[in-house]
C-alpha cells in the first residue's frame, strides 16, 4: 500500500513507531498489513517499525537494535527506552 509506505519513509532517524501507529497514520485498521507491507517491500526504513510493547521484531531483533543504536535510540531490557 502507497499510504503505508509514505508513512513509513516519513519516520526520521532516531525514531520509531509501532505497527499499530503507522496503520492509524495511514488510514488502517490493523497493523497486521503494516508487517505484510514491510515483508514485501525493499528499500524502507523497516528497522523503525517496532511492536507496540517498544520490543523488536522477535526474528530480527538483534540487527533491528543494531540499526536503531547506531541511529541514536537506547534499549532497557531489550525494549526502547523512553
Amino acid at each position: 500500500m502507497r499510504r503505508v509506505r509514505a508513512v513509513i519513509t516519513a519516520i526520521p532517524a532516531g525514531e520509531v513507531m509501532s505497527y499499530g501507529d503507522v496503520a492509524t497514520r495511514a488510514g488502517l485498521r490493523s497493523g497486521r498489513i503494516v508487517g505484510r507491507v514491510l515483508a514485501e517491500s525493499h528499500g524502507l526504513p523497516w528497522h523503525r517499525v517496532i511492536r507496540a510493547d517498544g520490543t523488536p521484531t522477535p526474528h530480527l531483533a538483534a540487527r533491528q537494535i543494531a540499526l536503531l543504536r547506531a541511529e541514536g535510540v537506547r534499549f532497557v531490557n531489550g525494549r526502547i527506552a523512553n
